[in-house]
């Protein structure tokens, strides 16, 4: 023991005390690691609350001091009224799933031919338990934990800072060496099944509600906006990847995570790395095998493509990336009774069947509904009201029935007769012929889509969801009751609140259930939405087959959505000009273009996203940002091409933010011509546009 450790906290000098306190932050961080990342203790729970009051007893005297990286910023910090909204540097991706071995085997032979790798070449992947917990992601500059926010949807998640700092497993500063200046750690918090268990005893002692399982305790711990909950709460952390970051340490997926743990990071030791598709699955088995033994729940095993190199030039395609996939574990199944089918009308008019069922438990979640998907799925499997079914919940979360239990079907049962008019509007539902099979459509549809009232609130919904202008505070029960009681009947109203409250209606404050800070709440929640991104734009007007790859596409491609607006409405009158436009577009096909130009073509939707367009600002498109010389230009390939394959071709294009089009025009800047070039590179020529060879093209993009 040091001189300075000896002297009480009340006599030590200032430049002691800054001393003793870096000492007792490294201390007592190596503690919590050796406690809650490796189940080591070195010291006695005395030892240890006596190293954690000294710390407190010296910052109560030199309360300049506290460190960024003390112990006492753990314990939770002052209430706070909302979560602040945090911008993603890199946007936080979902996965796609893999349900079955040849899935699995699918993925590694797309990554193949992406990558155009010969039979032969190493394709080495990590493969890691995939925790049923919470994404967030850690912000460390210069080594300091500065920042912490949840995924949200992918672009924008809340600042969740102080609550993360009470979890003791997240260290506040990163020790070792070659720490890059900035590294965004992500990762997922999650809690133990005997945590679990505890705070659900806790929980019934102090007569407050329980929680349905592990990961709801999570979630609903992670977002309290009081963080001294947060703190007396058993949360944990697994870090599994990266975000923004200076300077990675490694080449590797698994070499990275390595040095993760060197840096005092918790990662995953189940985690392998391995080099065949066999290996892979045997791993899964290992980990599915042994489920039952962790203390912490699992829903599946992740894949990642290893080399780091190879993840970047396969990129990502919509909100998932290319180089990793989820392998979710088979659903879980219990049998119920189906009580009703009830038909509900979406935004684009499709009649969906969903099974009122007899609630029952399915892998922890009660279940009262599930998706009948359409009329020829109650015909295929003759499903009807009264039968006893199977139930599971579909990659762990979207239940649905798998069978019909026929031993137990009552005598008097009929077959389910699907209406052919909308149940709300009374408007003829009928199945569309698609032109290029000929064949109909599996979903039924609504034709009064004008003047369906079920449609017109399902697209207000869509609009204010998450996916589009995620309006905090305005969910499905406020558009319901906005839209009956004639206050918001179109996008427009929604941002005129504010003006029109207690002069066209009466106030919301008067409301049952409303007071007069939730209704500063909304309207301030609105007022921070009059900003946002054209494809966001695009999407929450909901025309159908405009998800956000195909929004994202577009926006791209016209860059600003004055000029896209100029193209679909102003040459939308020159007969096929729009349409031959978008399709323009490498990856709108004709459904999609035609539905866009549908939208733009009636009066009624113009004049609505008009009135929209005069209460908000649309952002540019976000294009890569780059030196590139091809950036914001029109690239079209064409050809057979032999140094990359034309998928990485164009996620290369794209990524360095030139527009990829299917068809060469006027606005084409740059033909790839490759050999058996045919059509396209006789137009190229008769309109002038450059014309590259492949290696041409690698040579100008570096």
């Amino acid at each position: 023991m040091s001189d300075v450790q000896k002297i009480a906290a009340e006599k030590l000098t200032k430049r002691q005390a800054k001393s003793e306190l870096a000492r007792l932050s490294e201390e007592i961080a190596k503690h919590d690691r050796l406690y809650h990342q490796d189940d080591q203790p070195s010291i006695s729970d005395a030892d240890y609350d006596l190293l954690r009051r000294r710390n407190s007893d010296i910052e109560a005297r030199f309360p300049d001091l506290i460190r960024a990286d003390s112990p006492s910023q753990r314990v939770g910090a002052k209430p706070s009224s909302k979560f602040e909204k945090v911008r993603h540097a890199k946007p936080m991706l979902s996965l796609d799933n893999a349900f079955d071995d040849e899935d699995v085997a699918d993925f590694a032979g797309r990554i193949r031919r992406f990558l155009n790798l010969d039979d032969d070449e190493e394709l080495a992947f990590t493969v890691e338990p995939k925790i049923d917990g919470l994404s967030a992601s850690l912000r460390y500059e210069d080594g300091l934990f500065v920042m912490g926010a949840t995924r949200g949807d992918g672009q924008e998640g809340e600042n969740i800072t102080q609550n993360l700092k009470t979890l003791k497993e997240i260290p506040l500063a990163l020790k070792g060496k070659k720490i890059p200046d900035v590294l965004e750690v992500r990762g997922e918090v999650y809690m133990g099944h005997a945590d679990f268990l505890a705070l659900n005893e806790r929980q019934e002692e102090e007569d407050k509600p329980t929680f349905a399982n592990p990961r709801n305790a999570a979630a609903g711990s992670l977002r309290q906006l009081d963080s001294s909950i947060t703190a007396r709460r058993p949360l944990r952390f697994f870090a599994y990847g990266w975000g923004e970051v200076s300077d990675l340490p490694a080449d590797s997926q698994y070499e990275v995570l390595q040095t993760f743990s060197k840096w005092g990071l918790p990662i995953n030791t189940r985690t392998e790395r391995v080099t065949s598709v066999d290996d892979v699955l045997s791993c899964y088995e290992r980990i599915a095998n042994g489920r039952a033994e962790l203390d912490y729940a699992i829903d599946g095993v992740v894949y990642k493509v290893d080399r780091i190199d190879w993840q970047g030039r396969l990129g990502f395609v919509s909100r998932s990336p290319r180089w990793a996939v989820a392998h979710k574990f088979p659903a879980e199944k219990a049998q119920t009774v189906l009580e009703k089918i009830e038909i509900q009308v979406g935004r684009t008019g499709s009649l969906t069947p969903v099974a009122r069922l007899t609630p029952v438990t399915v892998g922890g979640v009660v279940v009262s509904n599930a998706t009948l998907h359409n009329q020829d799925e109650i015909e295929r499997k003759d499903i009807r009201e009264g039968d006893t079914v199977v139930v599971q919940r579909a990659g762990d979360v979207i239940p649905q029935i798998v069978e019909v239990i026929t031993d137990k079907r009552p005598r008097k049962s009929k077959p389910y007769v699907f209406p052919e008019v909308c149940p709300v509007c009374g408007s003829q539902a009928v199945r569309e012929v698609n032109p290029n099979t000929g064949k109909e459509d599996a979903a039924r549809r609504c034709t009064g889509v004008l003047t369906c009232p079920a449609q017109a609130v399902e697209r207000l919904k869509h609009f204010v969801g998450r996916g589009a202008f995620d309006i905090e505070g305005f969910g499905s029960k406020q558009v319901e009751a906005f839209f009956h009681d004639g206050i918001v009947r179109q996008p427009a109203d929604i941002f005129t609140l504010r003006e029109r409250n207690g002069k066209d209606f009466d106030a919301l404050e008067e409301r049952e259930g409303w007071g007069e800070t939730s209704v500063k709440n909304l309207f301030d929640a609105i007022d921070a939405r009059r900003e946002i991104s054209f494809e966001r734009f695009l999407i929450a007007f909901g025309i159908r087959h405009v998800g956000e790859t195909v929004a994202t596409l577009i926006a791209r491609f016209y860059g600003t959505f004055e000029a896209f607006e100029e193209a679909m409405i102003r040459k939308g009158s020159a007969g096929d000009q729009a349409l031959e436009e978008l399709m323009e577009t490498d990856g709108v096909g004709p459904a999609v273009a035609q539905a866009i130009k549908a939208f733009f073509s009636d009066a009624q939707s113009v004049a609505a996203v008009d009135a929209l367009v005069a209460q908000i600002t649309i952002k540019p498109a976000e294009q890569p940002t780059n030196n590139s010389e091809i950036s914001g230009k029109t690239v079209v390939f064409t050809g057979s091409l032999e140094l990359m394959t034309r998928s990485e071709a164009k996620a290369k294009a794209e990524s360095l933010g030139a527009k990829v089009s299917g068809s060469v025009s006027k606005k084409t800047d740059i033909v790839v011509a490759g050999p058996g070039a045919g059509s396209k590179l006789k137009k190229a020529q008769e309109l002038g546009v450059a014309v590259m060879t492949e290696q041409q093209w690698l040579d100008t993009i570096g």
